[in-house]
């Protein structure tokens, strides 16, 4: 069966997203460049623009390629989808990636409010499901086939998830920094939770990556 998977980083000091998420600064004030300049130095994320002999290799970017595998679906919060909160008003939103999101498979977004399915380009379609985490889980499997699940985010989706006990691996990659302020991943949960055991720290100057797998 597939596996859901997640991978997030994460400030020092807890945070996975600033504070004051708008349209401008999608993960809240000052949180992109902190949190993902690990990420954004490497060949990995520069191949994804077409600079394919472009960035950082080294284990930074190890672990970026170690996430790039092709997911048969992903789960999303509707935070994660977009800024809009409460019914939708603004139809002509279709998320923060452009008309060729980088998902390239079905993508399940939690939301109180329904909406119908928003075709992209590139082979991503949105689906908005008001039934909860387990039922958006549910039709993920059923489209996802043998491949795996990624949550894309955000702390709250995650939380759900971890809360439920259906996380099957997680990857936090730790910057050494101070946020200050925002959301955190463990906020409304007594640390990780025991079905996930720890398997190996790899750590950069830039980043440590602590990876958790369900415990068999």
């Amino acid at each position: 069966m597939s596996k859901l998977r997640f991978h997030i980083s994460m400030s020092l000091d807890g945070y996975v997203a600033g504070p004051n998420q708008s349209r401008d600064a999608p993960l809240g004030e000052g949180a992109e460049e902190l949190l993902h300049d690990w990420f954004t130095r490497t060949r990995s994320f520069r191949s994804m623009y077409g600079e394919e002999d472009e960035g950082e290799t080294g284990l930074d970017n190890d672990r970026a390629e170690a996430w790039r595998q092709d997911f048969g679906a992903t789960i999303m919060g509707r935070n994660m989808f977009g800024p809009i909160r409460g019914e939708w008003s603004d139809e002509e939103w279709k998320g923060w990636w452009g008309d060729e999101p980088p998902y390239h498979s079905p993508v399940f977004v939690l939301t109180h409010h329904a909406h119908e399915p928003i075709e992209m380009e590139g082979g991503t379609t949105f689906h908005f499901v008001t039934e909860g985490p387990e039922a958006a889980l549910k039709r993920a499997r059923e489209v996802a086939g043998s491949r795996d699940i990624d949550i894309g985010g955000g702390a709250s989706t995650a939380q759900q998830y971890l809360l439920l006990g259906l996380v099957d691996e997680m990857e936090i990659h730790v910057v050494p920094a101070l946020l200050g302020a925002g959301e955190r991943l463990f906020e409304n949960i007594d640390g990780p939770p025991s079905y996930l055991k720890p398997l190996e720290v790899l750590s950069s100057p830039r980043a440590a990556h602590f990876r958790f797998v369900r415990d068999e």
